[in-house]
C-alpha cells in the first residue's frame, strides 16, 4: 500500500489529491491544511466587495467533505511542523488541541502554494496587527474585506498589479475614496506595456481613484479615522507625499511559502521549488527525486516565451500542474507542456488580456524582442455599433517567433489572448499568425480579424 502525503490544499493540493485518488484509489493519500477551508478562488475576492458574486460560498470549488468522500483522509486545521524529506516522515499539529503527530509516507506532494510579501516597512507589522492594513489573499482575509469595504470612506491600495487594481476598482465602484499606490510608474507594470495601461489609468482617473505611481512606501503611521477616533485610520507615507484613509489593503504580489523545505530541495532565489517536466523536485545537486513533486505557487514553471523555469503564481498554472502529478506519480509518463501565462481582468467598463511577454518583459529579461501595435473596430463600420480593439504584439526580430500579446477593448477580447497562447505554444512565427485561417462574420468581426491584422502588420515592420 503507497502512502501519499499531500502538504497544503488550495488549488494544486485540491488537484493532485483527485487525479491521485482517481487513479490509485486503494492509496492512503494524507493531506494537511492548515485552514478549516480550501479551493477558495482568491481572484474572486475584489468581485465580491463589489457585490458581483451571488453567493461567497459559491467561490470554493471543493471541500474537505468532497475529498475525503473521494478517499482522502483530511487533516484540516493542522500545521505541518517540519518535513524530513531523506527520511520520508513530517510532523503536524493540530491546531485545535495542540497534538503533535508523526506520519510516515512513501511519496509527499508539496502544494503549500504562496504567502503574501510582506514588505520590511517601518509600522507595517504593528498596522497588520490593529488591523489597519489588511493583506488579500485567503477566505479569512477577503471576509475582513469585505466587512470593512461596508464602512469604510477612504482606502488606500498598495500594489498596483492585479489584485491592488481590482481592489481599488471595486472600491471606488462602492463609493470609497481610493488611492492606488505603487513603486513603478504604471498600473499593471509587469502585465501591459504602456500602450494598454494608459487608457486604464484613465479610467481610474474618471473614476476618482488617485494614482500614486512611482511611489514606494515607507513606512505606516496610526492616523485619526473618518470617524474623527485617532488611531482608527492608517497614514501611508511614500517617498514623496503620504496618504491617510480608514483602512490600506497591502497587495504587493506573493512569494512560494516553501521554508518547510529550505536546504532540501532545489529552489529559485525566492523560494521556488524547481520541478522537471513530471512535476519532480529535486536535491540541491540537482538530482532529480522520484518520490517528491510540487505544484502550484510553491513551484516553479516553464514559461515557453523564454523556454526558462519562472514563478508565476497563476491558477491555471496549478490546476494543470496538479493533474499532472496523479499522471505521473508512478512514473514518468505526461510531460507538462508549459505555460505562457495566459491572463485577462476587467477594469470598469475595460477588458483586457494578456499572453506571454510584455516589451517591457522582454527587455527585463534581457530578450531581443520588437513590439507593434494596431488599433481598429472589432467588427465593420456598416453594423450600428463596434467599438475599437488596441491590439499589441511581441515577437522576436531573430526568430519572428511569437513571444506575447496584449488586448484592451470595450468588447470582449479575452479569448483572442487564448488564442495567441495556442500560437506561442505552437512556436508560431509572426508569418504563421499572419496566415492563420480566422474566421469573418460582421457580427462578430472584420474581414481581417484583429489578431490577423496586427500580425500582418507586425509583418510588414520585419
Amino acid at each position: 500500500m503507497t502512502t501519499v502525503a499531500i502538504v497544503g490544499c488550495t488549488h494544486a493540493g485540491t488537484f493532485a489529491a483527485t487525479s491521485i485518488l482517481k487513479q490509485h484509489p486503494d492509496w492512503t493519500v494524507h493531506i494537511f491544511e492548515r485552514n478549516d477551508s480550501l479551493s477558495f478562488l482568491s481572484c474572486g475576492i475584489a468581485l465580491w466587495v463589489g457585490d458581483h458574486v451571488s453567493d461567497p460560498k459559491r467561490m470554493f470549488y471543493s471541500s474537505p467533505k468532497a475529498l475525503a468522500e473521494a478517499g482522502a483522509t483530511m487533516h484540516m486545521r493542522h500545521d505541518v511542523l517540519d518535513v524530513d524529506v531523506a527520511g520520508k516522515v513530517l510532523r503536524a499539529r493540530d491546531m485545535s488541541t495542540g497534538e503533535v503527530g508523526e506520519y510516515r509516507y512513501d511519496k509527499l506532494v508539496i502544494t503549500t502554494g504562496s504567502a503574501p510579501v510582506v514588505p520590511p516597512i517601518d509600522g507595517l507589522d504593528e498596522a497588520l496587527e490593529s488591523g489597519r492594513v489588511l493583506l488579500c489573499k485567503n477566505w479569512d482575509h477577503a471576509m475582513v474585506i469585505k466587512e470593512r469595504a461596508g464602512s469604510a470612506k477612504s482606502a488606500v491600495v498598495i500594489g498596483a498589479g492585479y489584485i491592488g487594481a481590482e481592489i481599488a476598482e471595486q472600491f471606488s465602484e462602492i463609493g470609497v475614496k481610493t488611492t492606488l499606490v505603487d513603486a513603478l510608474d504604471r498600473v499593471l507594470a509587469n502585465n501591459f506595456d504602456a500602450t494598454i495601461t494608459d487608457d486604464v489609468e484613465q479610467a481610474f482617473d474618471e473614476h476618482g481613484v488617485t494614482l500614486a505611481l512611482g511611489q514606494k512606501v515607507t513606512a505606516f503611521r496610526p492616523a485619526a479615522g473618518s470617524d474623527g477616533i485617532e488611531g482608527s485610520g492608517v497614514t501611508v507615507v511614500t517617498e514623496k507625499g503620504e496618504y491617510t484613509a480608514d483602512v490600506a489593503i497591502l497587495g504587493a504580489g506573493f512569494r512560494p511559502n516553501t521554508a518547510l523545505f529550505a536546504d532540501q530541495l532545489r529552489m529559485l532565489k525566492n523560494g521556488a521549488i524547481v520541478i522537471d517536466d513530471y512535476m519532480r523536485a529535486s536535491l540541491p545537486d540537482n538530482t532529480v527525486l522520484d518520490d517528491v513533486f510540487a505544484a502550484g505557487d510553491s513551484a516553479t514553471v516553464r514559461y515557453n516565451p523564454t523556454g526558462a523555469d519562472d514563478y508565476i503564481p497563476l491558477a491555471t498554472n496549478a490546476v494543470r500542474q496538479g493533474l499532472l502529478i496523479g499522471e505521473n506519480i508512478v512514473a514518468a509518463t505526461k510531460r507538462y507542456p508549459g505555460t505562457q501565462a495566459t491572463s485577462a481582468v476587467q477594469l470598469y467598463d475595460l477588458a483586457m488580456s494578456a499572453t506571454g511577454l510584455t516589451a517591457g518583459g522582454a527587455k527585463r529579461r534581457g530578450i531581443a524582442a520588437k513590439s507593434t501595435t494596431i488599433t481598429q473596430d472589432y467588427r465593420p463600420d456598416f453594423m450600428l455599433t463596434t467599438t475599437p480593439v488596441t491590439t499589441t504584439l511581441v515577437w522576436s526580430p531573430v526568430t519572428r517567433r511569437i513571444l506575447g500579446a496584449q488586448f484592451l477593448s470595450k468588447h470582449d477580447i479575452s479569448q483572442a489572448a487564448n488564442v495567441v497562447s495556442v500560437a506561442i505554444q505552437a512556436g508560431f512565427t509572426i508569418d504563421q499568425l499572419a496566415g492563420a485561417d480566422l474566421f469573418f462574420q460582421p457580427n462578430f468581426s472584420q474581414p481581417i480579424n484583429f489578431v490577423g491584422a496586427v500580425a500582418i502588420q507586425a509583418v510588414a515592420e520585419s
